[in-house]
C-alpha cells in the first residue's frame, strides 16, 4: 500500500467521522427545540417550569373505578402500564381504559386560578359590604373597574334583554376573570398556560354552548328556538337552511375553542423558538438580539392575555344575543 492509498483512507475515515459528528450535532439541535416545545403540553405530574415538583393522582374508569396516588403506585400494582408519550394502557391486552380522569399539571394550575379568584372576590366582597358607600381603592378599585366594564361594555350592549344580561353577568365575569388569570399564570416564570391546551378551551366553549342555547330556549321558548333553525326562510328552503343553522350551532363553540388555543399557544411557541436559537447556534453574540426580541414578544403576550379573555367573553355575549334575537327586545319592552 503506497502513501497515496494511506492518505485517501485517512481522508475517508475523517470525512465519515465528521459526518457522524455533524449528524449528532443536528440531532442535538433538534432535541433542544423538541424539549422546549414539549413544555407547552400537559404533564402527568405537577411541574414548575421544567422541574417536577410532585406526582399527581391517577383516576381511571374501566371495569370500575381505579384510583392510584401516583403513576408509580399504578405501575407497582401491575394492572396498567405506561407506553409511548405517557399513554396509559392495560397490561393484559394493551387496551386503553374507558375513561382517564387523572389529575394533570394543567388541572392543578386551573385549581390555582380558582383558589386565587375565590380569595380575591371574597376579599373584595367583604370590603364592599363593610363600606358600600366608600370610594373603592387598591385591589377593590381594580376589580370593580373590570366588573363595570364587562357589565356596561360587553354584556348589556350585546344581550337585548337587560334582565337576562344581569342574570348571566356572574357567568360572564367568571368566564373573563378565569381565562385572564390562566393566561397571566402562563407568563409567570415557571407557570404553564392552561388555555394553551385544546381540552381546556374546549371545556370553556362547551359551557358557552349550553349557556347560549339554554338562554335562548328560556327567553324565546323551545318552539321558537326550533323555528330559529329555519333562518326565517320560506318552508321550501328549510331542507337547506335547517342543516346549515344546525351546523352553525357547533361552529360557534368550535371557533371559540380554536381561537383561544391558537392565540395563547402561538406566542409561547415564538418565545421558546427564540430561546432555542441560542442553543441551536451556540453563539453568545446573538444573545442581545434574541433576548431583546423575546422581551418584546413577552410584553405583546401580556397584551394578548387581556385581549383574548375579552374576545372570548365578548363573542359569547354576542352569540347569546343572536340566539335570543327579537324575543329579547320583546322581553325588554314588556319589562319596561
Amino acid at each position: 500500500m503506497n502513501n497515496s492509498d494511506i492518505g485517501a483512507k485517512d481522508i475517508l475515515e475523517n470525512t465519515g467521522h465528521n459526518t457522524e459528528n455533524h449528524s449528532d450535532h443536528n440531532q442535538e439541535n433538534q432535541d433542544v427545540f423538541t424539549s422546549l416545545l414539549n413544555e407547552l403540553g400537559d404533564h402527568a405530574g405537577f411541574y414548575i417550569g421544567p422541574h417536577k415538583i410532585s406526582e399527581l393522582p391517577v383516576i381511571l374508569i374501566d371495569d370500575g373505578l381505579h384510583i392510584y396516588a401516583s403513576p408509580s403506585s399504578m405501575l407497582k400494582e401491575g394492572v396498567y402500564t405506561i407506553k409511548g408519550h405517557g399513554e396509559i394502557v392495560r397490561t393484559s391486552d394493551g387496551g386503553k381504559p374507558t375513561l382517564d380522569l387523572s389529575i394533570t399539571n394543567l388541572v392543578v394550575f386551573q385549581w390555582i386560578a380558582i383558589i386565587f379568584l375565590t380569595f380575591v372576590f371574597t376579599k373584595v366582597g367583604k370590603l364592599f359590604k363593610k363600606e358600600p358607600t366608600k370610594a373603592p381603592k387598591g385591589l377593590q378599585n381594580v376589580v370593580e373597574t373590570f366588573v363595570s366594564y364587562i357589565r356596561d361594555e360587553v354584556v348589556r350592549p350585546n344581550i337585548p334583554s337587560q334582565k337576562t344580561a344581569d342574570t348571566l353577568l356572574p357567568y360572564f365575569l367568571g368566564l373573563f376573570f378565569f381565562i385572564l388569570v390562566l393566561n397571566l399564570i402562563g407568563l409567570i416564570p415557571g407557570g404553564h398556560t392552561a388555555t394553551g391546551a385544546i381540552p381546556v378551551t374546549l371545556a370553556l366553549a362547551i359551557t358557552a354552548f349550553f349557556v347560549i342555547n339554554i338562554t335562548a330556549m328560556r327567553v324565546s321558548g323551545v318552539v321558537n328556538w326550533f323555528k330559529h333553525l329555519t333562518g326565517g326562510a320560506p318552508w321550501y328552503l328549510w331542507p337547506i337552511m335547517i342543516p346549515i343553522e344546525f351546523v352553525g350551532l357547533f361552529i360557534k363553540p368550535f371557533a371559540l375553542t380554536i381561537r383561544l388555543f391558537a392565540n395563547m399557544s402561538a406566542g409561547h411557541i415564538v418565545l421558546f423558538s427564540l430561546l432555542g436559537l441560542l442553543f441551536f447556534f451556540g453563539n453568545i453574540l446573538l444573545a442581545p438580539a434574541i433576548v431583546g426580541f423575546s422581551i418584546f414578544i413577552y410584553f405583546l403576550e401580556l397584551l394578548v392575555a387581556f385581549l383574548q379573555a375579552y374576545i372570548f367573553t365578548m363573542l359569547t355575549a354576542i352569540f347569546v344575543g343572536l340566539a335570543i334575537g327579537e324575543h329579547g327586545h320583546e322581553e325588554a319592552h314588556e319589562t319596561h
